[in-house]
């Protein structure tokens, strides 16, 4: 009896058969071999998958590639839309429908899994945005005091009976005229809900591990904040001087969209201020520490010779926020401690875990090549 080269697939069980024929023509199966079974689908689920096959037949002829940036010119042609017609959004849910848009556009494609990643990832970053909103309730509801002359004082006393933002304003500051100046400074106001959020998309899509290690700052930074306001509730210089503890001061952080001719984006940046925006937020300065923050991230990303060109930017948002009355010099520079504080807490956090999970690795390792060496021994 001779072997043949041949196998016939057994519809009753997921095995391979292998015949032999016998001298007198006659087949007889000798043994069998694992084999894969093609799978079956159910009659009732043959309708539904037809109806899948069906339309993603046009998309797989398109291509992904070409349906990812046909949404992407979408997105960005609405944004620009919300921008000529309604100004830089500032509400939190309106910034983060939008990060959570651009994201999912990227994730076209590429798997449900991915698009859950967007929600999950970019979750506790919109959790903490919704709770700076209620962090004047809490603070009104635990009691605490409001702080406007002692921090008027402190920061006079600093500058030699001057208060810098009543000093700036009179000297620069023409209610008749809108100069460039003040443009600059609405511009990098503005900046601040921008930044941020945009820095951090991009580190999502590019690496992963660089985005989780800025967000973890950023959150970090901003419970660190939100429990000072509830904790201290300061009011900004604009406040102060409208209370009368300090000397004239406008808000003009909306005023630089008139040199443009965009009033509209004044008015809603101005509404956003007053609606949703806790007025007593501002030791520290959350401000400059995001902008310190993404300057010194960027810093460490660029290999250019120029790249400490960067931190002219929270330098600038510095000048900015006190010019315009948002903050005093003393939340600056608490706002700067809480970001310097932030990165080193974890960067002490992440030295200790990277030397520690070597360890976690090596152990299984070890108790594997002991258990080798026992059964050799043996």
């Amino acid at each position: 009896m001779r072997a043949v080269s041949c196998a016939v697939a057994s519809p009753a069980a997921d095995r391979v058969w292998a015949v032999a024929e016998r001298p007198d023509g006659t087949e007889q199966q000798r043994r069998t071999v694992p084999g894969v079974a093609k799978p079956r689908i159910a009659p009732l689920t043959k309708p539904l998958v037809a109806g899948y096959e069906l339309v993603m037949r046009p998309i797989h002829a398109v291509g992904w590639h070409r349906i990812r940036l046909a949404f992407g010119l979408a997105y960005f042609l609405a944004i620009g839309y919300i921008l000529v017609t309604d100004g830089v959004p500032t509400g939190r849910k309106a910034l983060s429908y939008i990060v959570v848009a651009g994201l999912a556009i990227t994730c076209l494609g590429r798997g449900w899994r991915r698009l859950v990643q967007v929600v999950i990832d970019w979750l506790p970053f919109t959790v903490v945005l919704m709770t700076y909103d209620q962090s004047r309730a809490l603070a009104d509801t635990m009691g605490m005091p409001l702080h406007e002359s002692d921090i008027a004082s402190a920061e006079g006393w600093l500058f030699g009976g001057h208060v810098p933002t009543v000093w700036l304003q009179q000297h620069f500051y023409d209610a008749a005229h809108v100069h460039w100046w003040d443009a600059l400074a609405t511009l990098t106001y503005t900046s601040h809900f921008v930044v941020t959020p945009l820095i951090a998309a991009i580190f999502w899509i590019r690496d992963r591990r660089v985005w989780m290690r800025y967000i973890s700052r950023v959150i970090l930074l901003s419970f660190a904040g939100l429990a000072t306001y509830i904790l201290f509730p300061e009011a900004p210089p604009w406040l102060a001087a409208k209370d009368g503890y300090i000397g004239s001061v406008s808000r003009l952080s909306a005023r630089g969209w008139e040199y443009f001719h965009a009033s509209f984006a004044n008015r809603l940046l101005e509404a956003g201020q007053n609606g949703g925006a806790n007025p007593v937020a501002a030791m520290p300065s959350l401000h400059l520490a995001f902008a310190f923050l993404a300057a010194l991230t960027v810093y460490e990303r660029l290999r250019s010779r120029w790249r400490g060109l960067i931190y002219l930017y929270p330098v600038l948002m510095g000048l900015t926020l006190v010019y315009t009355g948002e903050h005093y010099v003393i939340d600056l520079a608490f706002g700067m401690l809480y970001a310097v504080a932030a990165h080193w807490v974890l960067c002490r956090w992440e030295a200790w875990w990277g030397a520690r999970r070597p360890a976690r690795v090596a152990v299984p390792e070890l108790a594997a090549e002991t258990e080798m060496e026992s059964a050799t021994a043996t």
